[in-house]
């Protein structure tokens, strides 16, 4: 991907959040001036001293999460990321090798991602953070829509296609978690994902569909090959890399063409 086809997501969430042109490196004081994230207070003046106490949280809630023993300092990011979300949102485990719940998942393959995308470990938490509460709160309702939704569109690009995933008892078995609840994290490589991801960030969920179709449309011979939902299921979860940008770019021109310029 290159600098001038695609800036990287922190670059892009910034923009969304109305800041354009502003320093890709610049620290989530930058990326959280749009009091609609609800972190900082509307006046600018008491941002840098709100910021310090952010930095701070983050150090304490790390400190404390050590003092308990639930991460360490070989602890991977990811982990350190979700063990300090539960803490904050009361549902820290009573131990630390208890059994992940499945929105824990979604958010380590979230976290996992965004890691990749902002090298600073305080701006990544919140970035994440605020990432996991817009899809948790904002999307609660929708997100479940989107099988029916992704059904829907892909009868209206290629029956021929969903009639196949019929017949092979596959479109309840789709992955359905990756696809709509993780939004193609350790689905699609950060270059294609940092374009999905920006979507969503805008406002709209419904992109996800499309790419889920475009996925459908993109490797139509390879799936109407196979004859066993297992089979399909397995590829769909592991799709080809290298047509990754090709999909999305596929995808908001579908995302275009089913429900026009979407005003964000």
């Amino acid at each position: 991907m290159t600098e001038d086809s695609q800036r990287n997501f922190r670059s892009v969430y910034y923009e969304k959040v109305g800041f354009r042109g502003v320093e890709e490196k610049k620290s989530l004081e930058i990326l959280l001036k749009d009091d609609r994230l609800g972190i900082l207070p509307p006046h600018h003046e008491s941002h840098t001293l709100v910021m310090m106490y952010r930095k701070d949280q983050y150090a304490d809630i790390l400190h404390a999460l050590k003092v308990i023993r639930f991460v360490s300092d070989t602890t991977p990011q990811a982990e350190i990321y979700l063990r300090m979300y539960q803490l904050e949102s009361g549902k820290l485990p009573r131990s630390p090798s208890f059994p992940l719940e499945p929105e824990d998942e979604v958010f380590l393959a979230i976290a996992k991602a965004m890691e990749e995308m902002v090298e600073d470990n305080v701006d990544c938490y919140w970035i994440i953070r605020s990432f996991v509460n817009q899809l948790k709160n904002k999307y609660r309702d929708s997100l479940p829509q989107l099988p029916k939704a992704f059904e829907h569109y892909l009868n209206l690009e290629d029956s021929r296609l969903l009639n196949h995933l019929k017949t092979c008892s596959v479109v309840s078995r789709l992955p359905y978690d990756l696809w709509f609840k993780m939004c193609f994290a350790g689905c699609l490589p950060e270059s294609s994902l940092q374009r999905v991801w920006d979507k969503v960030v805008s406002g709209s969920c419904k992109i996800l569909v499309f790419v889920a179709v475009e996925i459908l449309l993109t490797f139509k011979m390879k799936v109407m090959a196979l004859n066993s939902a297992e089979k399909i299921t397995k590829f769909l979860e592991n799709i080809p890399q290298d047509s990754s940008d090709a999909i999305v770019s596929k995808a908001i021109d579908l995302w275009h063409k089913h429900c026009g310029t979407p005003v964000h």
